[in-house]
């Protein structure tokens, strides 16, 4: 059975790759929404993951302002989606214009200091429509790290898929992404990295939104053994075709602690600018899986 899943969902990422691209784009846009509403409708596990987190990001929401949120949030995450599917087909041009950066400063006055640059995003609005942005629009290359995904076959189309988007991309096992990551920025390159939520079991715990939960040590250890720069970076969408963010202000690293005291102290950095922004546009916070500690313990045995 669990092959025939893996094989199931191979087929139908496949087939959104070879379909969606091809549909007129308020066709596609209209497709995407109607599943969002579908798959909301219908208050499976995903969605009710949502609005669990949703609950801690907006402790005062009605019931009915927290279905709200999930709704929008599963439009939200649908247009991911949508927009994933056809960015192989979009021009330099309409990849350039597509999303609308604040404070890019920060990110360009970094990459010309050749000291290195690390992006840290949660897991907001489009992550791979910002990627191209940095590599058409700024003409910057860029590595970053993929979750390993089951099937195999499905992992691979989801590297192939970013590579052909001008990404480096590095599996997340194995062990020696580090190293990789740590020789690109020694070279004054280029790493982003979804940093909002940990799966090695092993990341800092931090406070979020007044309950602890645990993100990973990568992006802080990384600044202090190479130091490259680390810029937290926000997403959002509002009603427009144009998709929003900020590159926030450098997290330095402390100038006195243990590199364990230091991990903590800027990975706690991180987390308030990432729940900053997150407070900000809840419904853009595309998290359907377990985050806070509370939650991962309930599901041991």
């Amino acid at each position: 059975m669990s092959g025939l899943k893996d094989t199931v969902s191979d087929g139908l990422y496949g087939l959104g790759w070879a379909t969606v691209k091809k549909l007129p784009e308020p066709v596609a846009r209209g497709l995407g929404r109607r599943i969002a509403d579908t798959a909301w409708k219908r208050r499976g596990k995903s969605v009710l993951r949502l609005e669990s987190n949703l609950a801690r990001v907006v402790p005062d929401a009605s019931p009915e302002r927290l279905r709200e949120l999930s709704k929008a949030g599963m439009r939200s995450y649908m247009r991911y989606w949508m927009e994933s599917f056809r960015l192989p087909t979009w021009s330099r041009e309409r990849a350039a214009s597509s999303f609308d950066p604040k404070d890019v400063h920060h990110l360009t006055d970094g990459l010309a200091s050749d000291r290195g640059v690390i992006l840290a995003l949660p897991h907001m609005g489009n992550w791979d429509l910002a990627g191209v942005w940095v590599t058409r629009a700024l003409g910057v290359p860029f590595t970053t790290v993929a979750e390993r995904l089951k099937p195999e076959s499905l992992y691979d189309r989801f590297v192939a898929y970013r590579e052909s988007l001008g990404m480096e991309v590095l599996p997340h096992t194995g062990g020696a992404a580090f190293g990789t990551l740590a020789r690109r920025l020694r070279a004054g390159g280029l790493v982003c990295l979804v940093a909002d939520r940990d799966l090695s079991a092993s990341g800092v715990e931090v406070s979020f939104f007044g309950e602890k939960a645990r993100m990973p040590a990568g992006p802080a250890m990384l600044a202090q053994q190479t130091g490259a720069l680390l810029l937290p970076v926000t997403l959002w969408y509002d009603d427009s075709d144009v998709m929003r963010g900020r590159v926030h202000a450098p997290v330095e690293v402390p100038e006195s602690g243990t590199r364990a005291e230091k991990t903590s102290s800027m990975t706690q950095a991180l987390a308030d600018v990432f729940a900053e922004g997150i407070a900000d546009h809840p419904e853009d916070w595309h998290m359907l899986q377990r985050l806070w500690l509370a939650d991962l313990e309930e599901r041991r045995p």
